[in-house]
């Protein structure tokens, strides 16, 4: 099957005519399934010669699930990909680029890295952090900011019921957050938003989406494709290893008890090289040095040196020895396919090559002319002075396409069902409720994280005085220095709304978004999703992942949004099961002045009120969650009466008219006002009684924000909205007043410590 190429150690051609090709793959370890390893076979016997293993492993790569998106093209194309907008996409390229103001853009970029957080937790989310940054800067952009949505299994899983192979939800949390914090604190860029979420289903599979924003000069801006025939491929940053092997095609498949065989997959991130890298590369930028640039990730240089070439309609010649290599021996198929971290690539004039060395050398950053750019199409790779690798990259990029079957979920009856009985004791309830990790206080996180470095952060993650800070519903950003203008930033998504209805809980995670961003005054410019599935060759999921797909689009084009950045996560199973479907949003808001901002946080003076109506909508609800009952009334989403709304209050907060918002989501109202009044000022909120108490409290209706509004302006405010309501007034506790005799009433210290002990309990 194999037989060695005359004068080099470790390179091989592979005889597909004589071979039993799922051996062949076997031997590899490949994960190309039988009909590809076909197609690869006929391709071959065209070329009228047997491959080498570089070859092989080289379309392995480009043919995975994560590079070539086999599984979800055909949906993303009919529903995400074909979506307009009046509001303009400048690039879609590594990062997503948009207008921030007439002289710069901004760049947004949202990945995953589940799997080889699922092996390595630390090692896997701190080289998602360096991936993401790295496709902010390819655009030319400077990254400001992180996001960081994650999520993970029940923290209170008892260790003997823990699956065989599966590292406990705890351990694989404390890794993450530890990843996340030492990579972006190290290298200077703070986290400024995100989610933790918690659901039985992601024990052993945790995911880890991260997400970046930069902000880059219009005039600076650079593509992620070579110039010209002739310029010079310069590998620059850290050596290339053995970590990060196989990277895309173990994120590809299941996890299972023999992953932990995969650790190699996982790449070593380095924040200490990826640092100066990141300003080498923005300087040659600015002085004009170079004509392409892009990150070395999914599939390392065997994606990287065609995909710069083709894109300019060009191919690429490639001398594998020069590349600076960690370890000795390394087998050239190794080389051409490592995913090893902090490594960039650029084009270059030949005549500029010498000067970008020298630049390199400045910066301590270790660099070496590799290649260049040819006009045929084709991929050629030499390895001390013998080819090893010629591929047509037409074929190599095109990948296979799957149109999977699928079987939409059943649509239950949305309509209201028989209640059940209240709970005896709603104050009891309560506390259980403020007490759950899901909505419990994140702040066990959140300090963690340097938020403030880089002195941009307007709005922080936790808003109000020290020591009595609150939960905030979008972060925002003053990007640039002599301007006023700023980018909020938000994240969400409800795993347990998505496992009721897929199509309605992603509808309903696009709606909090735009309320999460309106709550401090900002309205909404663009999307990024990160889908996050299970095996898309099960029907199940395959409907789940189209309902899902279809509510993107549906939702995107009431709001008149696009999405500009993201990337597809499939095979986020375990043995136990898949995840529940999760489409990771990413929202992005303008702000023409952030002075006029707001905070959810309540302020010593003005009144509380409600905007938008209470519906009774408590199916996936977390207060019907924890009763034990199981509901198909999810949230709905109306965008006709919602988009109104949205827009009043944006412009109430332009106008100085409200001092404190918060939208309501999981928990329903009475978790709104208690995360408001953690501030240290209370609320006496009367509850209307055209609704049964307990649903009042806790549906999660959507469209609604609690608003505190400022004094003397409330008519104003109110003449604004076609649903708004007074509902109460400051006080010094939390006092929820069901009738003219009963009241359930908190004081504030009392509800801090029950809302900030569960995370500190289990994690530290």
């Amino acid at each position: 099957m194999l037989e060695p190429v005359k004068n080099l150690e470790n390179v091989f051609y592979v005889d597909l005519e004589n071979s039993d090709l799922d051996e062949v793959v076997k031997s590899l370890g490949l994960g190309l399934l039988s009909d590809e390893m076909e197609n690869v076979k006929k391709y071959f016997s065209k070329e009228g010669r047997k491959p080498t293993d570089v070859e092989l492993q080289a379309i392995d790569q480009a043919w995975s699930e994560h590079c070539c998106y086999k599984s979800s093209k055909p949906v993303l194309e009919e529903t995400v990909f074909g979506l307009k907008s009046s509001k303009k996409v400048i690039a879609r390229e590594d990062a997503g680029i948009m207008e921030f103001d007439d002289e710069h853009y901004y760049a947004v970029g949202l990945e995953s890295h589940n799997h080889p957080s699922a092996l390595d937790p630390y090692g896997g989310s701190a080289t998602g952090i360096g991936g993401i940054l790295r496709d902010v800067v390819c655009m030319g952009a400077q990254p400001i900011a992180l996001v960081d949505p994650i999520f993970f299994g029940n923290l209170d899983l008892p260790r003997d019921e823990l699956p065989d192979g599966i590292k406990h939800p705890q351990y694989l949390m404390g890794g993450v957050v530890a990843g996340i914090r030492d990579y972006g604190n190290r290298v200077g860029i703070p986290t400024v938003a995100g989610q933790v979420a918690f659901h039985p289903k992601y024990t052993g599979n945790p995911l880890v989406n991260v997400g970046c924003i930069g902000i880059v000069k219009k005039d600076l801006m650079i593509h992620s494709h070579a110039g010209d025939i002739g310029d010079i491929y310069i590998l620059a940053g850290g050596k290339t290893g053995r970590d990060g092997i196989h990277g895309v095609t173990f994120a590809s498949r299941d996890l299972d008890a023999g992953s932990e065989d995969d650790i190699g997959a996982v790449q070593l991130g380095d924040p200490i090289t990826k640092e100066p890298l990141m300003h080498l590369c923005l300087e040659l930028n600015e002085l004009g040095l170079l004509t392409g640039m892009k990150d070395l990730g999914g599939g390392g240089l065997s994606c990287v040196v065609g995909e710069l070439a083709l894109d300019a309609g060009f191919g690429a010649k490639v001398d594998l020895e020069k590349v600076h290599l960690k370890l000795k021996n390394m087998a050239p198929w190794e080389i051409w396919v490592s995913e090893s971290q902090e490594r960039m690539m650029f084009t270059v004039k030949p005549e500029d090559v010498q000067t970008v060395l020298d630049r390199c050398n400045a910066w301590d950053v270790e660099a070496v002319a590799i290649g260049e750019v040819i006009k045929e199409k084709r991929n050629i790779v030499r390895f001390h002075n013998t080819e090893i690798l010629n591929l047509d990259l037409e074929f190599t990029t095109g990948g296979p396409v799957y149109n999977r079957p699928y079987t939409l979920p059943e649509i239950n009856n949305l309509e209201a069902v028989e209640l059940p009985q209240p709970p005896l004791n709603l104050s009891e309830t309560i506390e259980e409720i403020i007490s759950n990790p899901e909505v419990a206080s994140k702040d066990w996180v959140i300090r963690q994280y340097d938020h403030e470095v880089r002195g941009a952060t307007a709005i922080k993650p936790i808003q109000g005085k020290i020591g009595k800070e609150v939960p905030g519903d979008s972060s925002v950003l003053k990007p640039v220095e002599n301007s006023w203008k700023g980018l909020a930033l938000t994240t969400d998504i409800n795993p347990h709304l998505m496992e009721a209805n897929p199509y309605h809980g992603t509808m309903s995670a696009v709606e909090e978004i735009c309320r999460n961003l309106a709550s401090v005054g900002a309205r909404i410019d663009s999307l990024a999703d990160c889908l996050c599935f299970g095996n898309p060759q099960r029907p199940e999921i395959m409907g789940q992942f189209k309902s899902s797909c279809d509510a993107l689009r549906d939702a995107a084009s009431s709001v008149d949004v696009p999405y500009v950045s993201g990337n597809v996560s499939l095979y986020n199973e375990t043995a136990e099961g898949a995840i529940p479907p999760t489409p990771v949003l990413m929202g992005i808001g303008l702000v023409d002045d952030i002075r006029k901002c707001v905070t959810s946080d309540l302020k010593n003076e003005g009144d509380i009120w409600l905007v938008g109506d209470n519906k009774q909508q408590l199916g996936a609800s977390l207060y019907y969650r924890t009763l034990g009952i199981n509901c198909p009334n999810v949230p709905t989403t109306d965008f006709d009466s919602f988009i109104p709304r949205m827009e009043q209050l944006i412009d109430a907060i332009e106008c100085g008219e409200v001092v404190a918002c918060h939208d309501i989501s999981t928990g329903g109202m009475a978790l709104a006002i208690i995360e408001m009044c953690m501030s240290g000022v209370g609320a006496k909120i009367n509850l209307s009684g055209d609704m049964r108490t307990d649903l009042e409290l806790f549906n999660e209706s959507n469209g609604r924000w609690i608003v505190q509004v400022k004094p003397g302006l409330e008519s104003k405010f109110s003449k604004r909205f076609d649903f708004a309501k007074k509902l109460g007034s400051v006080d010094k506790n939390v006092n929820f007043v069901l009738n003219e005799k009963e009241s359930i009433v908190f004081s504030i210290e009392k509800l801090r410590k029950i809302w900030t002990e569960p995370l500190w309990n289990r994690m530290a």
